[in-house]
């Protein structure tokens, strides 16, 4: 029986890269993790009005430097910038290091998994039929370039009494091609009913040049192997070609 893999977990090393970028040894490791997790929780939490899909941490020794993705930048920002610097004041009460915040626009909103389950999950809690939030979701992604998009929700669907799955998909979801840049999420819809789970899997493009430098290394290797032990055919007499000869009748 097949396996479902997460798809950003597949493709690190080959077509993505980490949201935390740093190195450690033994227990730092494992601070530097913990603070990590905090951060995120703390951003997602403060920012919560600002749709934020990916927040990018960067460690030096003596700074921490911190991307936020966002949809609403002017909401992050502030008026005159007030926000921003007050955020950034928190951030490093929080982790008594020095904060550099970046606020980063995403121009696409409409093509960010991260988002629409968000988006699609809000709707859910305030009563819009699944099956309306999913289309209208798919709608707007093709719309804006996406290749090929799915939505599943899961749970206890328009409060019915036994929780289903239902899902609607457009277009070319490649999971098991590596070079397919995948981009997806879940988001939780807490109704009275219960919890409604809804994940997002969005097709944007092929990413070539991802796994090309690891072919061109892999083919340039194995030639060179030839050529040092060589494809000759090894020295000695030279087989003579076999006679047909046709039998008498």
């Amino acid at each position: 029986m097949g396996q479902k893999t997460h798809p950003t977990g597949l493709r690190l090393g080959i077509i993505r890269t980490w949201n935390s970028k740093w190195f450690a040894r033994k227990k730092a490791y494992r601070d530097n993790l913990l603070e990590d997790i905090k951060l995120r929780r703390f951003i997602s939490k403060e920012l919560d009005d600002a749709d934020v899909s990916t927040i990018e941490i960067l460690r030096s020794p003596r700074r921490v430097t911190i991307n936020v993705y966002t949809a609403r930048p002017g909401v992050v920002i502030g008026q005159g910038g007030q926000r921003v610097e007050e955020f950034k004041t928190k951030l490093e009460t929080f982790t008594d290091k020095e904060i550099q915040l970046n606020v980063l626009e995403i121009r696409r909103p409409e093509v960010d998994a991260t988002l629409i389950a968000r988006n699609v999950a809000s709707q859910i809690e305030g009563r819009v039929s699944h099956r309306r939030a999913m289309k209208r979701a798919i709608q707007s992604a093709m719309r804006l370039g996406a290749q090929g998009i799915k939505i599943k929700c899961g749970g206890r669907l328009g409060g019915a009494e036994i929780a289903r799955a239902e899902e609607y998909k457009e277009g070319r979801i490649p999971l098991h091609t590596l070079r397919a840049d995948i981009d997806f999420a879940k988001a939780t819809a807490h109704t009275t009913a219960g919890c409604v789970g809804v994940k997002v899997w969005i097709f944007n493009k092929e990413v070539l040049g991802g796994m090309s430098e690891y072919w061109e290394r892999s083919f340039s290797e194995e030639k060179r192997q030839k050529q040092q032990t060589g494809s000759r055919r090894p020295s000695g007499r030279k087989r003579e070609p076999k006679r047909k000869t046709r039998r008498k009748k």
